[in-house]
């Protein structure tokens, strides 16, 4: 899972939307509901970027069979400070179709459930714009 840490390391947000699948589900850890599809685990991870600080993966750790990683990480967020990971499975194709993430102690992930809601409206409004941008995308071919 080089090329998505490189990614994230770089804020290479195209790069990070070109490794999803189109049916990737998003599960977050301060919400009760996964969130399905390419378009809207692209605006949260795109509203994360914008909510963590000093993000920096730690430890990488993957399954014999190359489907399955996590990726360890430390953050700060609303001055508190992270520690997670994101679990991360590969489909057939090779792309991400599963994107779990898990933050610690208890007192970041309030504060992450914070920022990231502040963020919502924002992130409804770019996943749409993506949503709409690649149906009219698909209708053009």
């Amino acid at each position: 899972m080089q090329a998505f840490r490189k990614a994230v390391e770089a804020g290479d947000h195209d790069a990070i939307a070109a490794l999803l699948a189109e049916d990737v589900v998003f599960t977050s850890p301060v919400a009760f509901r996964p969130y399905p599809g390419k378009a809207i685990t692209t605006a949260i991870l795109r509203g994360v970027w914008r909510v963590f600080e000093d993000f920096r993966y730690v430890r990488v750790i993957e399954d014999a069979g190359g489907r399955d990683h996590v990726l360890v990480f430390t953050a700060r967020v609303g001055g508190r400070t992270v520690h997670g990971c994101d679990m991360l499975h590969l489909g057939e194709d090779g792309l991400i179709d599963e994107f779990t993430v898990m933050v610690r102690p208890l007192s970041a992930a309030q504060a992450l459930s914070a920022a990231m809601g502040e963020q919502f409206a924002r992130i409804s409004r770019e996943a749409e714009a993506a949503a709409a941008a690649e149906g009219s995308a698909g209708a053009a071919h």
